[in-house]
């Protein structure tokens, strides 16, 4: 049998924690006594510099059940640097990890057919949601254009997934070597390679709390997937400006014709539009090639992407 340790990134979590506890403890418990993972298995919860209690409650946990462990941040570093953080804390001592969200809207069990692939040989099970009958239509429609975004900017993400997943121990050894330091585990495991597979559920309501990812922050994420893995945006920048060239070149060829036959006309409200137009592909063109640059600078300071304060393990 071999050792199982969830990951669960929680920032602001408090009103969610007791009862996400006491589900994830009933699964890992059943899991263990029909014999499908061993009694080494843990749950660990990663405090991303929460102001409310969600750290104390950590503690409490552990103080009562040594089965759960805590690994608090020094600060707060964002959802995948928190998750990134628990992973790399706790994968010397397991043979695979589970990561989900605190909200348990991720069908926790689903669990059980993820471990069972890992025995079959994958190293890698996404968690695919199979509808999004619990989303607004608005959030359904932003939601499949922003995956359909992704992919056609050059983000090779799956589908309906988002960071439910199980990696094996040399899936976990692959990611660690991914250095960067702007951060987007949706499109790196993808580029880790190895035998993966799919599971599909069907997403909750939210268990308690709010949604850490309203539609602002989730556009930001979204930009920082595809600023952090193509350079498609850039390029795309360059088409349309080979493009805006040859209508130019075309647009001085008719001027001259025009010019020669007498028929030129004053054209004040062209000019002007063209000038708008320019100038705002101009800056548009400036603020994305500004994006990558200051992306550069970031990943050339080198700086942790994360720092542990304190680990609860067995051993506390």
């Amino acid at each position: 049998m071999d050792t199982l340790y969830l990951v669960i990134p929680c920032y602001n979590e408090e009103a969610a924690l007791p009862e996400t506890s006491r589900q994830l403890r009933l699964k890992m418990s059943s899991l263990i006594e029909s014999g499908v993972i061993s009694s080494r298995s843990r749950i660990v919860f990663v405090n991303d510099g929460s102001d409310d209690r969600t750290w104390e409650i950590i503690e409490q946990l552990h103080r009562e059940d040594s089965f759960f462990q805590g690994v608090k941040l020094s600060r707060n570093k964002g959802h995948q640097n928190a998750l990134l953080a628990g992973l790399m804390t706790v994968k010397s001592k397991c043979d695979m990890i589970i990561s989900l969200d605190a909200d348990l809207q991720d069908d926790i069990d689903a669990i059980d057919e993820m471990v069972e692939k890992y025995y079959n040989g994958c190293d890698i099970v996404y968690g695919v949601r199979n509808a999004r009958d619990t989303d607004t239509a608005f959030k359904r429609k932003t939601a499949e254009f922003y995956y359909k975004a992704m992919n056609i900017l050059g983000a090779d993400i799956v589908y309906n997934h988002a960071d439910y997943r199980l990696m094996s121990k040399r899936a976990l050894d692959g990611l660690e070597s991914f250095d960067e330091v702007n951060l987007f585990l949706r499109g790196v495991v993808p580029m880790i390679g190895y035998k993966s597979d799919k599971v599909y559920y069907a997403r909750k309501e939210r268990l308690a709390g709010e949604s850490k990812y309203p539609l602002k922050k989730m556009l930001a994420f979204a930009w920082e997937g595809i600023t952090s893995l193509s350079i498609k945006p850039i390029r795309m920048i360059m088409t349309l400006g080979s493009i805006i060239f040859l209508v130019s070149i075309i647009m001085l060829i008719y001027s001259v014709i025009r010019y020669a036959t007498g028929s030129t006309i004053t054209g004040w409200t062209s000019t002007v539009v063209s000038i708008w137009a320019i100038g705002g592909l101009q800056l548009l063109a400036i603020g994305i090639i500004g994006e990558y640059i200051g992306k550069v600078y970031l990943e050339t300071k080198q700086r942790p992407k994360f720092i542990v304060e304190s680990y609860l393990d067995d051993n506390e």
